[in-house]
């Protein structure tokens, strides 16, 4: 199985399972189930409903992003370690990773992000990493048009995760930049 064969298959794994998480959202847990609604973990009825509500129609646009963000870190480390190894990034890249992890690494109550350096890579830094190692990634042709497409993506991410919404204009532009890599990069 190719690269890009083991992205479709996780990027399709991914959303069967978003499509199941959904399904098993509209029916409420039977008495004595052990999966408790996530909502009331959280408290949500505490919250204003207008935020809850503007917050759940941005959630997709998270999930769509994260889905990006990880099919992307799944392309560099599967097609980078296979061929490389662990010295699949510059040593600026790598140290700014570890520092994430070592942070990370004192808070032990916390569940961590991951446990490889590229879980800790932010957006930016994974395009500088196919543009080190462009040689290795043939199915990106152009790596301006890629830099195009991660801009966009990351524009909007750093508007969603930080509690903000996006316009049906923006999220139509981050779909289109969605489509076409994928068309690209996972057909």
């Amino acid at each position: 199985m190719t690269s890009a064969d083991r992205i479709y298959a996780f990027v399709f794994r991914g959303l069967l399972a978003k499509e199941a998480m959904l399904a098993a959202a509209k029916t409420a847990p039977s008495e004595g189930d052990e999966d408790l609604d996530v909502g009331s973990l959280l408290a949500i009825d505490a919250l204003d409903e207008r935020f809850v509500t503007e917050a759940k129609r941005m959630s997709m646009v998270y999930v769509i992003i994260a889905a990006f963000e990880n099919s992307v870190r799944e392309l560099i480390s599967s097609t980078l370690k296979e061929e490389i190894g662990e010295q699949w990034v510059s040593e600026k890249i790598r140290a700014a990773a570890k520092s994430r992890m070592d942070e990370e690494e004192k808070v032990r109550w916390h569940t961590p992000r991951g446990a490889e350096p590229i879980n800790f890579t932010m957006l930016p830094n994974l395009l500088n990493i196919i543009r080190q190692n462009s040689d290795r990634f043939p199915i990106i042709p152009n790596i301006d048009w890629a830099a195009n497409i991660f801009d966009a993506v990351e524009r909007s991410r750093n508007v969603i995760m930080h509690s903000g919404r996006i316009s049906r204009r923006d999220m139509a532009r981050l779909g289109t930049f969605i489509r076409d890599w994928a068309a690209q990069v996972y057909s």
